[in-house]
C-alpha cells in the first residue's frame, strides 16, 4: 500500500480512538463517526468501516449491535483508576487535554480532556498513573491541585444579555472565564481585562472570576504591552516604597570605601554596549605588563553594595528575578536610581565593581588571576557599532587597546570552539519604532567581532569565578553555590534532528560528546548562506536541552565547561547577585549558607527567566503581527518554517515574519501532514510542501489579539 495511505490510516486511526476515549459509553457506526470527526472523517469516509471492525479484532472497540460501536470493557478495565501516584506541572493544550511533566519519570503523563480535574496551565498536581498499555503514552488522571500557579488571566470581555465572559487570549488556557455581574468593576464589552479565578467546582463546566484590573481597547500599545506582561505575571511597576528606597540611596563614594579596594581609575578602561542600553553592567580594562603579557580587567557593576539581603529593593528583585526587555520598554530588575545611575558603569565617573584581573600572555594564556572589589573610573562609552569600525578600520579613539583586547578574545574563542563548544548564532530580529510606539521596519542584528570581544571576556570571567569555588583541589573543598548548568542534549530529538538533516543531505553524528558538538558546529556552519540554514538552526536549538540555574553542577554543554555561572550582569539578572554574595561571604566572613534555599532561588530565577523570554517573543510577534496589518493582500518570498496538521507556517525572507498557511484554507485537494517526511502532501494531486521548501504567500488577514498572521499559498 502506498506511504501516503498508511499515513492517513494511522492518523485516522489515533482520530477514531480519541473519539471513543472521549466518550466511553457512546455508540457509533462508521456514519456517525465520519461525522464526528468532521472534516477529517468525510474526507476518509471510506476507511472508516473497516478500521471499526479492525480495532473491535484487537479488543479495542465491541461491536455491541450490528454495525454500532464503543469502547471495549477490556480497555475501560485497564483504565480504571489505580496507583501510583506522581506529582508534576501541568502543560495544558488550547483543545483541553494536557501532558503532566514530571521528575519521576522520564516521559510526560498524557492526560485526557475528562480527567483533568479543573487544572490549570502550569499547575503543581497529583496524578494517578492509569496501567501502562502496550505500545501507548503513558497516561493518567488529575486527583489533586497541590498549587495553582496562574491565578489571573488576561483576555478581553464579552458581554451578552445573559452571560458576561472573559476569553483569555493565553493559547494554553482552553476555558472561558463566567464573571458575575456584580464582579465586572467597571469593565466595558471588548475591553481587555485581567481575571481572578475565584471557584471552580463540579458541576460547572467552566471557572467563575472577577475583573481586577481593566486595561483598556484591545490594540492599543501600552494596552496590549502591559497585557503580555500580566499574562506570564511579571510587574511593570516598583512599589512606592522600594522607589523610595532606591531614591534614598547616597550616590557618593566615600574615601574609606575606596582604600579598601583596588583602584583603577587610572588605567584604560571601557564599555562597549548596544547603543540604546541604560544599564551598563561590565567595562574592560587593558594594560600591557610586558612586550607579550597583559593585564585585562573584568569589572561588573557592584550591585551588592547597594542592594542589601532582605531589604525592600532585594525583596522585589527576587521576585522579579531578572530584566524583561520588551520591543518598546524595559522592565528593570532594580529601580531606576540603581539600574541606570548608581550602578551603571557610566563614562567619567567613578563607579564600585567587583572584578576578575586576568595576566594573560599573547597566546591568551592565563598566568594568573584575582578576584577583588575595585573601583573604576570608564574613559569612554563606545556601542557595538563604533568597535566594529574601529577593528575593521584598525583606527580611531583607543584602536590599540580594542585592538588588542579583540585579538586575545579571538584566541579564547578558538580555545573554546576547538574544545566542543557550540557555536549559535542565530540571528536576532529587532523592530524599528516611531515616537508613538509604531513598528516602520524590522531588521537583523548579527553576532559581530565587536560582541564576540565582550562575550568571550565575560565567559571567561564566569568560568573562572565557577572554577575558584566550585573546583576542588588540595587543602580546598568547593563550597555551595549558584551555577549555570546545560545538559546533554535529549537524544531522541537529536535522533529525530538527524533524520531530518540527513535528508536534505547533512549529516550529523551521535556517537560521543564531542562528535555531537563537532557534528552541530559543521552543521551549522555548511548551512549557512543556504534556504534551510534558519530552520535547522531552530530545529538544532529545540533539541538542545535547557540552560537554567542550579546549585547541584554538571558544568555547561553548549560552552563545554565544566564549571560556569553567571557573575557578570548583577544590575538585570538576580542570580549574579546571589554569586557576587557568595564570593564576599567566602572570601572573608565565610559563614554557612544554607544550599537548600540557594536552590529554591535557583529554581525561581530559572521560572522568571523562561517567562522573561516568553514575553519578550510575544512582544515582538505582536509588533511583527502589527508591521504587517497594512500589508494585506501583498505578495513575499518565504521558505515553510513548520509543519501541523493544522497548517503550513511560513517565514518570509525579507523580514523573518512568520504567519500560517491553514490546510483548511488550501481548496485545490485534500492535504494532510506526513510527519515521518516532514512534509504535507495532497491527496490526489500528488503535491509536496516540505520543511525548508520556497512558496510564494500572500498575506490573507492579520490578527493583533491573536498574535497571528493568516497566509494564502500563491
Amino acid at each position: 500500500m502506498p506511504k501516503k495511505k498508511d499515513a492517513i490510516k494511522t492518523q485516522l486511526r489515533e482520530l477514531v480512538k480519541a473519539l471513543f476515549q472521549k466518550n466511553p459509553t457512546s455508540l457509533f457506526n462508521y456514519k456517525q463517526v465520519s461525522k464526528a470527526l468532521g472534516g477529517e472523517g468525510n474526507e476518509n469516509r471510506k476507511y472508516l468501516s473497516g478500521l471499526l471492525y479492525s480495532l473491535a479484532k484487537e479488543n479495542y472497540l465491541l461491536e455491541a449491535y450490528k454495525g454500532k460501536f464503543r469502547l471495549s470493557p477490556l480497555v475501560l478495565e485497564s483504565q480504571k483508576k489505580v496507583g501510583p501516584f506522581i506529582t508534576g506541572r501541568v502543560d495544558m493544550k488550547q483543545t483541553g487535554k494536557a501532558y503532566v511533566i514530571s521528575e519521576e519519570l522520564l516521559e510526560d503523563v498524557r492526560i485526557a480532556p475528562n480527567n483533568t480535574g479543573f487544572a490549570l496551565h502550569d499547575d503543581i498536581v497529583k496524578v494517578r498513573l492509569f496501567p501502562k498499555r502496550q505500545h501507548y503514552k503513558t497516561e493518567g488522571e488529575i486527583v489533586e491541585i497541590l498549587d495553582r500557579k496562574i491565578k489571573n488571566w488576561v483576555g478581553v470581555v464579552k458581554i451578552t444579555q445573559h452571560l458576561i465572559f472573559l476569553i483569555p487570549e493565553a493559547k494554553n488556557m482552553p476555558y472561558d472565564i463566567i464573571i458575575p455581574r456584580s464582579e465586572l468593576h467597571g469593565a466595558q464589552n471588548g475591553q481587555k481585562a485581567i481575571a481572578e479565578i475565584t471557584s471552580w467546582a463540579y458541576p460547572a463546566k467552566n471557572p467563575y472570576g472577577r475583573i481586577v484590573e481593566v486595561l483598556g481597547n484591545p490594540g492599543e500599545t501600552d494596552v496590549e504591552m502591559h497585557a503580555i506582561l500580566a499574562q506570564y505575571a511579571l510587574p511593570y511597576s516598583f512599589s512606592k516604597e522600594a522607589e523610595e528606597e532606591a531614591n534614598s540611596i547616597s550616590s557618593g563614594i566615600n574615601q574609606e570605601e575606596i582604600s579598601n579596594r583596588m583602584d583603577f581609575r587610572d588605567k584604560i578602561t571601557l564599555t562597549i554596549d548596544p547603543f540604546d542600553a541604560k544599564d551598563l553592567d561590565d567595562a574592560l580594562s587593558l594594560v600591557q605588563l610586558k612586550d607579550n603579557l597583559w593585564e585585562v580587567g573584568v569589572h561588573i557593576a557592584d550591585v551588592s553594595h547597594y542592594v542589601t539581603p532582605g531589604s525592600i529593593i532585594d525583596t522585589e528583585a527576587l521576585e522579579r528575578a531578572t530584566s524583561v526587555y520588551l520591543v518598546d520598554r524595559t522592565v528593570p530588575m532594580l529601580p531606576e536610581n540603581l539600574s541606570n545611575n548608581l550602578c551603571s558603569l557610566n563614562s567619567g565617573t567613578d563607579k564600585l565593581c567587583y572584578s576578575v584581573i586576568f595576566t594573560l600572555t599573547d597566546t591568551a594564556k592565563i598566568t594568573k588571576y584575582s578576584i577583588s572589589k575595585t573601583v573604576i573610573n570608564t574613559n569612554k562609552r563606545f556601542s557595538y557599532e563604533e568597535v566594529q569600525e574601529i577593528i575593521e578600520s584598525e583606527e580611531g579613539p583607543y584602536a590599540r587597546e580594542i585592538l588588542q583586547l579583540n585579538q586575545l578574545a579571538k584566541i579564547l574563542r578558538e580555545k573554546r570552539m576547538a574544545s566542543g563548544a557550540i557555536a549559535f548564532e542565530k540571528t536576532e530580529v529587532k523592530i524599528q519604532l516611531d515616537d508613538k510606539g509604531k513598528p516602520t521596519g524590522i531588521y537583523f542584528k548579527e553576532q559581530k567581532e565587536a560582541h564576540h570581544l565582550i562575550e568571550e571576556f565575560m565567559l571567561l570571567a564566569n568560568r573562572t569565578v565557577a572554577e575558584w569555588i566550585g573546583k576542588p583541589r588540595q587543602d580546598y573543598t568547593p563550597k555551595p553555590f549558584v551555577y549555570r548548568i546545560h545538559d546533554l542534549p535529549n537524544l531522541e530529538k537529536l535522533t529525530t534532528l538527524a533524520q531530518f538533516v540527513k535528508k536534505l543531505g547533512y549529516q550529523l553524528k551521535l556517537e560521543t560528546r564531542k562528535r555531537i558538538s563537532e557534528s552541530f558546529n559543521s552543521l551549522l556552519k555548511t548551512s549557512q548562506g543556504k534556504g534551510e540554514q534558519n530552520l535547522i538552526e531552530t530545529l538544532a536549538l529545540r533539541s538542545m536541552a535547557k540552560a537554567i540555574y542550579s546549585t547541584n553542577n554538571i558544568g555547561h554543554y553548549g560552552l563545554a565547561f565544566d564549571y560556569y555561572t553567571h557573575f557578570t550582569s548583577p544590575i538585570r539578572r538576580y542570580p549574579d547577585l546571589m554569586v557576587h554574595r557568595l564570593l564576599l561571604n567566602y572570601s572573608h566572613e565565610n559563614k554557612p549558607v544554607s544550599q537548600e534555599q540557594y536552590e529554591v532561588w535557583c529554581k525561581h530565577a530559572s521560572e522568571m527567566e523562561k517567562k522573561a523570554q516568553d514575553a519578550e517573543r510575544d512582544s515582538v510577534k505582536l509588533k511583527q503581527v502589527e508591521f504587517m496589518s497594512d500589508k494585506i493582500g501583498q505578495t513575499f518570498q518565504g521558505l515553510i518554517s513548520g509543519l501541523s496538521k493544522w497548517g503550513i507556517f511560513v517565514e518570509i525572507i525579507e523580514n523573518k515574519v512568520e504567519g500560517m498557511v491553514r490546510i483548511q484554507d488550501m481548496a485545490d485537494d485534500y492535504y494532510y501532514l506526513d510527519e515521518d517526511n516532514f512534509q504535507v502532501l495532497g491527496h490526489n494531486n500528488k503535491k509536496v510542501y516540505k520543511l525548508g521548501s520556497p512558496v510564494t504567500i500572500k498575506i490573507k488577514s492579520t490578527d493583533l489579539i491573536k498574535k497571528e498572521i493568516n497566509l494564502e499559498l500563491v
